[in-house]
């Protein structure tokens, strides 16, 4: 039977010229022009466009899909098998009611239910099952009133991330009138239960107005609470902890302003903190009539906390309480009516941190495993000296803590559940050290089986993403344990532009140093197989979004290291993008990626490297690339013109696939079971790359 011939995009005449260069792009018409109507919409995308992305996925299922149907199954089998199917969160107490979810076994979605403190019968207040149906259905939030009578929730019907709010009735399960739509999700509740503060988002799905909303009354009678004028910056609402303020914060990727609303007097004017100055960011939460304020001013580079009077918070009535210490990053921090709960990381390793306020005493909460993840959060109460913990490590599942802080007791609620069996003596984890070419340590976490001698024919899965500051936990995984126990070794690179060693490591890969992820990324690959642990040729690298452009940048550099690429929804066209401010994400991102409207410095920065524009004619690896039709933070035109220029201009024979969900966004299917199969499509891509198992 002959093979289905990949599908050939037509090249078509476009040009743009900016600083006196001109580009042609001849795959710039699968850019829809009516993009936005297409996010609200997918049926109003151009034919000419559906008919080449359905051809591409008509080409995937014949040439991978269906060949790999069977080991697909067998991991999407392994992993479902992981997951206790009917589990349960742990209770958070709030007045007379313990808030959780549950699953049900063979259900996609949680159900949100409450129970009565002091025990009785479980109601639910949401089945999200039921309002799924057969479509997608992504939950943008819950949020209860303060009088336990109402639920705040709202949903994304097609993955656009434009979300319908509504108010439920808990005492008669029936919706209210009141149907905001165009909103960013969320909604916060003002003290009395009688209104809501909202995030509209605009039709270049920007969130750009606060709005207030109260029961009962036309939407279309909503107040304007503020209103950002700045393209480039992004606003949503929240609330303290000690219920005192409705909060609202303006920001993009290197400056934040905060303002305050008494949540007794929610129709009160906001009150700014401190007005935004290029390079400052801050974080706010407040505590009898004190407001603590995580900030980096005053060239506190791993942040430090200050605090202010809430009546006069300017930056000028900020006092020092936890200084500035180079090297420890304070990450995020938590007010409880007596005690402060930081979380920091030191060399690359996060610990949790407990201050009594009263007497400033310190204690901290911290493990010795050479890799692991921990988090903390607080519930719904402020009066309370308990707050919940995390901690995992690549073999070791994720267990919950109660944590006292005025006692220091340490309660265990819950360890993640495996049960088709998990014993972690069974695997090993380590963290090494890749030297990048200006000399600078990368740390990378191994995770594979005990009883496995790694070599140069070991395959390894070597996963990035740096970017944004975000760093990549070494926690535990129930999915790549089916590529470790098929003899995988299971690699991280926490490359520079996460903060996994402090504010200097995000610095150090952003903007004009950005090249620096993708070098530290090919240093860890390197390292990998100087140590033994794999060959060159037997590594399959894997990244989204923004780890998509790494991945694409990889793949340009240094194709030769790779037996394949596994690129998740990745942002590859990033000139085009950059250069175009309708787009979503365009005018908050310049601050991480440079400017190339205004700055020629920056055009020529990231024309040297933006995947898309550098893909030639050379021989690449096995590719697998996945787009969200629906997608509003990358674009589903990136990927698809990415593999257009990559099958006109390549040299090799090797698969190269675009797999677009026609029916979702960024985050891909929105049911834990349809994720479930995404992520065994992708491995069983790795396990064929590197010729683990045979296809049928």
């Amino acid at each position: 039977m002959t093979k289905p011939e990949a599908p050939i995009a037509a090249q078509k005449p476009f040009s743009a010229s900016i600083h006196g260069i001109t580009r042609e792009d001849p795959y710039h018409w699968l850019r829809a022009e009516n993009w936005q109507a297409v996010m609200r919409d997918p049926e109003v995308l151009d034919t000419e466009i559906r008919d080449y992305l359905e051809a591409e996925n008509a080409y995937f299922e014949e040439q991978f899909g269906k060949p790999s149907a069977a080991l697909q199954e067998a991991i999407y089998t392994e992993i479902r098998g992981r997951i206790k199917e009917d589990d349960s969160g742990i209770p958070s107490p709030h007045g007379p009611y313990a808030y959780n979810s549950r699953m049900l076994k063979d259900q996609q979605y949680p159900l949100l239910v409450r129970t009565p403190r002091e025990g009785g019968d479980e109601t639910v207040l949401l089945d999200c099952n039921a309002e799924a149906g057969d479509g997608y259905f992504g939950l943008g939030g819950a949020a209860h009133d303060p009088t336990h009578r109402y639920l705040a929730w709202s949903a994304d019907r097609n993955g656009s991330e434009y979300y319908t709010i509504r108010i439920r009735d808990l005492s008669t399960g029936r919706e209210l009138e009141d149907v905001i739509e165009g909103t960013s999700g969320g909604a916060v509740w003002d003290n009395k239960g009688e209104v809501i503060f909202y995030t509209l988002v605009d039709d270049n799905h920007r969130p750009y107005r606060i709005m207030r909303h109260r029961l009962g009354t036309p939407v279309s009678e909503d107040a304007l609470v503020y209103e950002e004028k700045d393209s480039g910056f992004f606003i949503g609402a929240g609330k303290t902890l000690s219920h005192r303020f409705i909060v609202v914060n303006a920001h993009d990727h290197e400056t934040s302003e905060w303002y305050l609303i008494d949540a007794d007097a929610p129709e009160s004017a906001p009150q700014l903190v401190s007005a935004r100055q290029t390079g400052r960011e801050y974080a706010i939460n407040e505590r009898g009539g004190l407001l603590y304020i995580l900030t980096n001013a005053g060239d506190a580079e791993d942040f430090k906390i200050v605090t202010a009077p809430a009546d006069n918070p300017g930056e000028e009535n900020w006092t020092d309480l936890v200084p500035h210490r180079e090297g420890v990053l304070v990450l995020d921090f938590a007010l409880l009516a007596d005690h402060m709960i930081r979380l920091e990381r030191v060399a690359g390793l996060p610990r949790i941190v407990i201050r009594d306020l009263n007497t400033g005493d310190e204690k901290e909460v911290s493990f010795d495993e050479e890799a692991y993840a921990l988090g903390m959060s607080t519930g719904y109460e402020f009066d309370t000296a308990t707050f919940r913990f995390t901690y995992s490590s690549p073999t070791t599942p994720s267990e919950t803590y109660d944590y006292d802080a005025a006692t220091g007791e340490r309660t265990f609620l819950k360890r993640r559940e495996v049960p088709s069996g998990h014993n972690p003596q069974d695997y090993v984890t380590h963290r090494l050290m890749a030297k990048a070419p200006d000399g600078e340590d990368v740390p990378v976490t191994i995770l594979h089986r005990a009883d496995l001698t790694p070599g140069a024919d070991t395959p390894c899965l070597l996963y990035g993403y740096g970017a944004y500051g975000h760093s990549i936990p070494a926690g535990f995984g129930i999915s790549q344990l089916s590529l470790v126990d098929r003899g995988f070794v299971y690699a991280i690179a926490h490359i520079r532009g996460g903060k996994d060693k402090g504010f200097r490591w995000y610095r150090d890969g952003k903007k004009d140093k950005k090249t620096n992820t993708f070098t530290d990324f090919i240093a860890a690959a390197e390292m990998l197989v100087a140590k033994g642990l794999t060959g060159k040729g037997r590594i399959v690298a894997q990244g989204g979004s923004a780890g998509g452009m790494l991945m694409g940048a990889i793949a340009n550099q240094r194709p030769d290291l790779f037996a394949g690429i596994i690129a998740q929804v990745p942002f590859v066209d990033v000139l085009n993008t950059m250069l175009d401010e309708t787009l979503p994400l365009t005018p908050p991102e310049w601050p991480e990626w440079g400017n190339p409207i205004t700055s020629e410095v920056d055009y020529a920065t990231i024309a040297a490297y933006s995947p898309y524009d550098n893909v030639s004619a050379q021989d690449y690896p096995a590719m697998l690339v996945e787009a969200g039709l629906t997608d509003p933070r990358v674009t589903y035109w990136e990927p698809a013109k990415w593999v257009a220029k990559l099958r006109a201009t390549k040299t090799d024979t090797n698969p190269l696939y675009l797999k677009t969900n026609m029916g979702a966004g960024h985050a891909g299917a929105s049911g834990r079971f349809d994720a479930i199969k995404e992520t065994a499509r992708a491995y069983a891509f790795a396990v064929a790359a590197t010729g683990t198992e045979k296809l049928s």
